[in-house]
């Protein structure tokens, strides 16, 4: 069996879900692949190659530092590490032994402890750390947060996530000042969002994916305090072994930067690539309305309503066929249980959308 073979066996994919892992998160431009091409028929010192990226992405991120590792959950499990150990040897090298008198304690809030695709609350104990849930489900308070700090307390993390609960939650600059008046790190895990600087000016680590709305290889970015990252840095020989991402990423990740704030599709693009779907309201019982991002960034969707009476169907049911058929069609299916899901412009391509509103034609009529 070849490369050809395989992708032969592979059924097209239409991705109106958004940059998930799933659906191997984002494609690649040229320039990336080429950088990474160059990358991967060199050899380098591979510390010297991560010190000079690191300082690349520092100053386009406008940090003191930054550090290139394999992902995002890989960032979570380093800085947790780093901020428990504080660049002490031993530690670093019993970091997993619990026997070890650490502090381990790290804040999350309730509203916070979420499965990206796996639980923070996994990646936190692979760093070593312990959780202590702050607020509830529903909320959180400042004075809740202040109150759950101990003499254990070795940091906070704070999840910048549309996955989270939005209503009645501190902001980011809130948390920072209580940690900053206790003198404990705050780790912001900011994966997905697409403002690569506003975080690091509230945090002392913070967390991008590589390959999510910067669209680089597979990879992520801690970037920060430079204390910080050097405690993260220990760990290269010790946890983070496991963690270690390839020289051609490294260069990729670095072009995808170089190249990310001309290449981000702006809201008139997003937009227009939705235009196709208004050929949905023409059909009895679906309602399309574009909606703004929930967590506040410049993504525009498509949200599709199904009235399951007049449709025939639920949205469930729709979505699950659309995955099923020829052509994989994924959407954003988070809210399809209540009877709506949502279309993600910026992986669609050409004649992707039209497909989209055809394929949902042929499931309908079906009926």
């Amino acid at each position: 069996m070849n490369i050809l073979s395989v992708q032969h066996n592979l059924k097209r994919v239409i991705n109106a879900s958004g940059r998930m892992s799933i659906l191997g998160v984002s494609n690649l431009e040229e320039p990336v692949i080429k950088a990474m091409k160059e990358g991967a028929s060199q050899y380098y010192i591979m510390e010297q190659l991560h010190e000079e990226a690191g300082k690349y992405i520092a100053s386009k991120l406008n940090t003191e530092a930054a550090y290139v590792i394999n992902s995002a959950s890989a960032g979570i499990v380093l800085a947790v590490a780093g901020v428990i150990t504080r660049g002490d040897k031993w530690k670093e090298n019993n970091i997993l032994n619990h026997r070890v008198d650490l502090k381990r304690d790290i804040l999350l809030m309730k509203g916070h402890n979420v499965d990206y695709g796996a639980p923070v609350g996994t990646m936190i104990a692979h760093g070593g750390g312990i959780i202590r849930e702050v607020g509830y489900a529903n909320g959180c308070s400042l004075d809740e947060i202040e109150a759950a700090i101990t003499n254990e307390t070795a940091g906070i993390v704070f999840v910048q996530s549309h996955h989270c609960v939005q209503k009645n939650m501190p902001q980011v600059a809130e948390v920072y000042q209580i940690a900053q008046k206790h003198k404990i790190p705050l780790i912001v895990d900011a994966a997905a969002e697409e403002d690569l600087q506003v975080y690091s000016q509230v945090s002392d680590l913070v967390i991008f994916s590589g390959s999510k709305a910067i669209e680089g290889p597979t990879s992520g970015v801690l970037a920060g305090k430079k204390d910080f990252i050097s405690y993260v840095k220990g760990h290269h020989y010790g946890i983070g072994r496991s963690m270690k991402i390839g020289k051609e990423s490294i260069i990729g990740l670095v072009k995808a930067i170089e190249v990310y704030e001309q290449d981000r599709v702006k809201k008139e693009e997003q937009l227009r690539r939705l235009e196709p779907l208004n050929e949905l309201n023409k059909i009895r019982g679906i309602e399309l309305s574009i909606e703004q991002d929930p967590a506040g960034r410049e993504i525009y969707r498509g949200k599709i309503i199904v009235d399951e009476e007049q449709v025939g169907l639920s949205a469930l049911q729709l979505v699950d066929e659309m995955k099923h058929g020829d052509i994989a069609i994924f959407t954003r299916d988070y809210h399809a249980s209540n009877g709506s899901f949502e279309v993600d412009p910026r992986p669609l391509k050409n004649d992707d959308c039209y497909l989209i509103v055809q394929r949902i034609k042929e499931i309908i009529h079906k009926l």
